[in-house]
């Protein structure tokens, strides 16, 4: 629920952003448009608001929503002091098998002010779901007081009007004591309720104008975007800019309707129609129905009506075309938002697997994680053959956390920041969590006790620059370096099991076009185990946030004479999903298969 919130939270701020823009094209283009165009342009807005909501991601333009990941997992540079992760109580020992080191990174926003932050939100849904309850309540008491329209004028009147609309469909009409203003309701069976001191002081020329109002109401459906505004200020109540954009949104419905209703009438009327509104302006009130439509506005509505009306002219040919080219652009500016705004479009995935199905199988490994939440993916170069467990998270990109340091490594040696003579680089005696830290390192041992300070180093003699570069031309990923120094530490940077193989595939066999003997330097660093049989090539990493292991990897290879078998696992969990829990897993599921045994 905490990740949620933050999403939501990071969504309002889009979605705002989308306000204000919305709001600046209406200006700019208000002149050349028509009224309805100006309300119809507002549905876009409702489109994006059920996004968060969605249990799915959208389709993606483009790899997105990388602000939403940095905010959970801010403060990568406020790195804390750790303890050695303990395998030793592990009931396989993965001494000199699966060493792991991690520090931890800590989050912005600690998980009470979350939970508090989540806490006053449903609070606030709940309260205005309980006014809107309230509401139709009381709308229920009214329909219940209320008596089919008896008035025989009103109602001929009422009839010509909706032969005049071509209006078909069955509408009840009702007078009722208890209403100032005429209102329309009902998504199914729409009901119109006048009432009845406007039915006591009938004036045939006012009264047309109120049946005509409310007939348009029910011509273009407006009870649905009632709702869908209502839903809207439900779970949006605590944004400002949302509340002005509906409060907005109402006021371009009523001047859409009422341009619908001129279009009714002759030029030489549309000054009655103004009149009307203003008439009844001090006799009528806002309706305290929030899913109603009717003739009632508060009096700055009503002003911006009317002048709506005084500067009323027939939609041209020209302000069509208009109307059609804002809509696009509505509509682009719509499809680059979505995806920014679906809570799921955090959790990236990778959906550029090539291989065929006739050479991938599933297996079920649930046994071998017990109870942990994770995937494991097996290649075999023998027959070409796939084996995935959980196919959705092999899929799904996280943090690499410390199994990027073999491409750093590697990108170290094609840069000639370290060399093959000499990739010694010492330490400046800055203390360092772990002893095994506290000293100089070359890439072998930098590598085994997954030494950070080595192989920021690296970075940062490389440079960012350089560094995307390297990420861009072996497909590291997302290739998403924006989170600052440590963005391979539970940050920007992801990547899926699936695709750790892939690159495992393209490292052991040079598919990078690198110097082979710096791929053979990385390949010796990483090389765990080797006998006359076969050697095991493998890295652990282990991702820390505030002090909780919540990310697990094991990742590599397995060599022999005859085929090449590459593996990545990954374990997460809310604590002690380790890299040395996952390499013990690992070595269970490669045993069973007579893959690798020591």
């Amino acid at each position: 629920m905490s990740e949620f919130i933050i999403r939501f939270f990071l969504c309002n701020i889009f979605l705002t952003g989308f306000i204000g823009i919305l709001l600046g094209m209406k200006h700019f283009f208000r002149p050349y448009i028509s009224a309805r165009v100006q309300f119809d342009l507002w549905f876009f807005m409702l489109g994006l608001m059920p996004i968060p909501f969605l249990p799915f991601h959208l389709p993606k333009l483009h790899d997105v929503f990388q602000l939403a990941e940095r905010l959970s997992v801010a403060g990568k540079s406020g790195i804390q002091a750790v303890s050695k992760l303990n395998s030793a109580a592990s009931s396989v020992s993965t001494t000199g098998w699966a060493d792991d080191f991690a520090v931890s990174v800590t989050r912005d926003m600690p998980a009470t002010l979350i939970s508090m932050f989540c806490f006053i939100w449903i609070i606030g849904v709940l309260a205005m779901l309980f006014l809107v309850v309230r509401s139709g309540w009381h709308l229920q008491r009214l329909k219940s007081s209320a008596l089919p329209l008896q008035n025989k004028q009103v109602y001929a009147l009422f009839l010509d009007c909706a032969s005049t609309l071509h209006i078909t469909g069955r509408i009840s009409i009702f007078s009722t004591a208890f209403l100032k203003s005429p209102i329309t309701v009902g998504l199914l069976h729409p009901q119109i309720y006048i009432p009845i001191h406007l039915i006591s002081d009938y004036c045939e020329k006012d009264m047309r104008y109120i049946l005509l109002h409310e007939l348009q109401h029910y011509r273009h459906r407006d009870a649905i975007p009632n709702a869908l505004m209502n839903l809207a200020g439900i779970f949006y109540w605590f944004n400002p800019a949302v509340w002005y954009a509906l409060k907005e949104m109402r006021t371009d419905r009523e001047m859409a309707c009422d341009c619908a209703v001129l279009q009714c009438l002759t030029e030489k009327d549309y000054g009655s129609y103004g009149s009307t509104l203003i008439n009844f302006a001090e006799k009528i009130s806002l309706s305290p129905f929030p899913f109603a439509s009717g003739l009632s506005g508060n009096m700055k509505q009503i002003q911006k009506r009317i002048l709506s009306i005084a500067s009323y002219h027939p939609v041209s040919r020209r302000q069509k075309m208009h109307g059609l080219t804002l809509c696009m652009l509505t509509a682009l500016l719509f499809l680059t938002c979505a995806p920014l705004l679906s809570t799921h479009a955090a959790t990236q995935e990778y959906d550029n697997f090539q291989a065929s199905e006739e050479h991938v199988s599933y297996m079920d490994l649930s046994a071998d994680f017990n109870g942990y939440n994770g995937s494991f993916v097996l290649y075999d170069t023998a027959d070409d053959s796939w084996q995935i467990y959980n196919k959705k998270l092999a899929s799904t990109r996280v943090a690499p956390d410390s199994t990027y340091k073999i491409y750093v490594g590697l990108m170290g040696l094609e840069s000639g920041t370290i060399s093959l003579d000499n990739p010694l680089l010492r330490w400046d005696g800055t203390s360092q969590p772990f002893d095994s830290w506290n000293a100089d390192q070359n890439l072998s041992s930098a590598m085994s006790n997954s030494v950070n300070w080595y192989f920021e180093r690296i970075e940062s003699s490389i440079g960012r620059s350089e560094t995307k570069n390297y990420l861009n031309q072996i497909h590291y990923g997302n290739q998403d370096m924006s989170a600052g120094d440590s963005y391979w530490m539970e940050s920007s940077l992801k990547i899926s099991p699936i695709e750790q193989v892939e690159l495992l595939k393209c490292l052991n066999t040079n598919q990078f076009s690198m110097d082979q003997s710096h791929i053979d330097a990385v390949k010796n660093a990483i090389c765990i185990s080797s006998d006359s049989e076969n050697s095991l090539y493998a890295k652990t990493g282990t991702g820390r946030i505030n002090g909780y292991d919540v990310n697990g990897w094991f990742i590599g290879y397995v060599e022999d004479q005859n085929h090449t078998v590459y593996f990545a696992l990954n374990i997460q969990g809310a604590a002690n999903a380790t890299g040395s829990k996952a390499a013990e897993i690992t070595r269970s599921i490669l045993s069973e298969r007579n893959i690798w045994k020591q």
